[in-house]
């Protein structure tokens, strides 16, 4: 592993830099070779780093900027008028080659607008998309997108998600063939609207990508699939009615081991797998979606993650990075452009 450098929007999400800067001090802990660029008001940053190492503090720097990309913010308003906000610097510093990847937990639409318009797309993407690895029966990754980047899309928007996140699955887990499937409210093919039934047409008549037809939601952690697609409202909604539903397991899970003396020494003795299953139902653990399509490495966290959740997301970057993403996808989709224009 070489150094790397992550550019951070340390103002970004519900609570700016009391989560991101004690996430990115452990994220220095625990990664010696990491470097992070704090883009943000250094008064509220320095808070934070008080108590840091003073090793620590050598692998920070700190880009000073007061201006805020808001969470009510349109697209288009923030890039047109947020220039010096530190979402926009942070995008600027991997565009500009003085880090490899960007982590942000601010504004979706506003991170995706300015991160296409700065960065610009791969050959043959019209739009980049939001991608996060979900668990699945099996214990196989499952890729969801887009989740969140582009509420609406047409039939060749969702085309090319699909061939992105047959390329992700093939590069990233060496998947061989992976199976494709178009999120839709049946598996027939009159069932769903006008733009998944054209995408799946489309992707009838490709044999670089293995196609398998719609998905309803109740098979989306089967693993009987190992990408999902779907506009990003569907997906969006989907990723957090899933967090929901996981937040609400672990709570009765846990409520219901601390009720009855014998659930209690049980639950003392199988501890170790309880905790185990509470962590892989945890939505925390998968926070961090990576926004593919584009020539540089953006990852977007939630606005309401934790300093656990954030740290996981700076994990997703630096993994991001390491594998140097963008490139992997823009050979291998290359490959298959060129065989399906020919």
């Amino acid at each position: 592993m070489t150094n790397l450098t992550l550019a951070l929007d340390a103002m970004g999400g519900d609570f700016g830099p009391r989560i991101t800067v004690p996430a990115t001090l452990q994220a220095l802990r625990l990664n010696p070779l990491l470097k992070v660029i704090l883009v943000g008001d250094q008064v509220q940053i320095d808070e934070y780093l008080d108590p840091a190492e003073p090793e620590i503090k050598r692998r920070i720097e700190i880009k000073h900027t007061t201006e805020v990309v808001t969470m009510s913010d349109r697209p288009v308003h923030a890039l047109r008028n947020r220039k010096q906000s530190s979402m926009r610097i942070a995008i600027e510093l991997v565009r500009d080659g003085k880090a490899q990847a960007c982590l942000s937990a601010g504004n979706t639409g506003a991170l995706m607008a300015m991160s296409k318009v700065l960065l610009k797309t791969l050959p043959g993407i019209d739009r980049p998309a939001l991608v996060s690895c979900l668990p699945a029966v099996n214990n196989t990754p499952v890729y969801l997108l887009d989740l969140g980047a582009n509420v609406s899309c047409d039939s060749e928007t969702l085309f090319q998600f699909a061939v992105m996140g047959s390329v992700l699955s093939e590069t990233v887990d060496k998947t061989v063939s992976p199976k494709v499937a178009l999120l839709n409210v049946g598996i027939e093919e009159i069932k769903g609207n006008d733009q998944v039934q054209q995408a799946g047409q489309l992707l009838q008549q490709i044999p670089q990508v293995n196609y398998t037809g719609f998905i309803e939601g109740d098979e989306i952690y089967s693993g009987n699939v190992d990408v999902i697609v779907c506009d990003g409202f569907v997906g969006n909604i989907t990723l957090k009615t899933s967090e929901g539903i996981a937040r609400l397991l672990t709570h009765q899970l846990k409520k219901g081991l601390t009720e009855g003396f014998f659930v209690r020494i049980l639950a003392k003795i199988i501890a170790p797998r309880i905790h185990s299953l509470l962590n892989q139902m945890n939505p925390d653990h998968y926070n961090g979606a990576s926004l593919i399509g584009l020539r540089g490495i953006v990852v977007k966290s939630h606005g309401c993650a934790d300093e656990a959740a954030f740290l996981q997301a700076i994990s997703l970057a630096v993994t991001e990075a390491q594998r140097r993403l963008p490139q992997m996808i823009e050979d291998r989709l290359e490959s298959i452009l060129l065989d399906i224009n020919s």
